[in-house]
């Protein structure tokens, strides 16, 4: 055991003297943070709002009122209706609402099967636009709620009321973090050895060498918790996010998904003999299915059928999902036991794997 302990102190100052490796380690989770919650949003924000009118009436001042202090719009004045495709194309509006010629007395009732009010929504950006028309016609439902104009829909957002997309991302930086510090600096540090010929005299040493392995893997999985404790202040206390479910269920599961990324970087070190082949194999076989099959960026549901399949075998897909479950919608540990347990299968399946490939080389 002391022998272990030599070994783990070894890699550790190793960690502690390689600056480089200590600012990928530590500060790209922190500046992924920062950037996904702050600057990078899918947040829509800011849209340029225009109204067309025949005539001005008090209802439509106290609508276009409304509309111009919701933080999500900006009011860029009246246009007439020959100006509406004009301001569309020159993109000086985002979205014009306008208004019937009769429109107080449609909506009293005095016109009836009129409709008072269009809107009229640029859609070469079909994100923005979905989201803008969306919030418009609830501004309108509001303001038309009793004359029968508009549908009188109440709907209520359940988990993120704010529509704060850090709260989708928080998991997700979660899930790719891990595997950036687990699995692509595990690779290159055990690869790195064996490009410098050092492997060779390390597994001749009194040390066994599963622990040699375990050696190099510790300081990482150390590293590592200190990343999620950090990322869990910054998203508590920097990006609001809830995180009122279990946090016993969060700890647990993101140290089972370490292990498990931990292991993705040992079968990536005995595949491979060169640390930049241990790179690409990382980047492009671990860090872009996290990206494009897991959920983090976009829903799964949206992938061609044919693409599906492949989301049910990357891990970081159900780590991502169990940790909105615990941290968004405030759910409890027995409710992630399904994710929970598929880890837990994947990171024994993918260490077993990598511990024989491991032992088949030294033979």
């Amino acid at each position: 055991m002391n022998r272990l302990l030599y070994f783990i102190k070894k890699e550790s100052l190793h960690i502690l003297r390689d600056v480089r490796t200590l600012l990928v380690v530590i500060g790209i989770p922190i500046v992924l943070m920062l950037l996904f919650g702050f600057a990078i949003s899918t947040d829509i924000n800011n849209v340029s709002v225009a109204v067309c009118t025949p005539e001005r009436s008090a209802s439509i001042d106290r609508i276009v009122s409304r509309i111009s202090h919701n933080e999500m719009f900006t009011f860029n004045g009246y246009v007439d209706t020959k100006e509406i495709d004009e301001v569309l194309r020159r993109s000086e509006a985002g979205a014009v609402i306008v208004f019937a010629q009769d429109f107080d007395r449609i909506t009293s009732g005095r016109i009836p099967g009129e409709k008072a009010v269009q809107i009229v929504l640029d859609g070469s950006n079909p994100n923005v636009a979905a989201s803008a028309e969306a919030f418009l016609t609830g501004i309108l439902n509001q303001s038309l709620s009793g004359t029968g104009q508009m549908g009188m829909i109440e709907s209520h957002i359940l988990y993120n009321p704010q529509m704060k997309s850090a709260y989708n991302f928080v998991p997700g930086i979660l899930g790719l973090i891990f595997i950036l510090v687990c699995a692509l600096m595990t690779s290159i540090s055990i690869v790195r050895e064996k490009e410098m010929g050092t492997m060779e005299v390390l597994l001749v040493s009194p040390v066994r060498p599963i622990w040699i392995i375990v050696a190099k893997m510790v300081p990482y999985f150390v590293l590592s918790c200190l990343n999620l404790m950090t990322i869990l202040l910054l998203a508590k206390f920097a990006l609001g996010v809830p995180m009122t479910g279990s946090l016993l269920g969060i700890i647990l599961i993101s140290i089972v998904y370490i292990i498990l990324a931990l292991g993705f970087g040992l079968l990536v070190s005995v595949v491979t003999d060169k640390q930049m082949i241990a790179l690409l194999i990382s980047g492009m076989l671990l860090m872009l299915p996290i990206m494009m099959f897991s959920g983090m960026l976009f829903p799964t549901e949206n992938l061609p059928w044919v693409l599906k399949p492949f989301t049910y075998i990357v891990p970081a897909r159900w780590y991502i999902d169990a940790m909105r479950k615990l941290m968004i919608e405030g759910l409890a540990f027995k409710d992630i036991l399904l994710e929970f347990s598929i880890i837990c299968v994947m990171a024994i399946g993918i260490l077993r794997v990598a511990l024989m490939k491991f032992n088949d080389r030294l033979e």
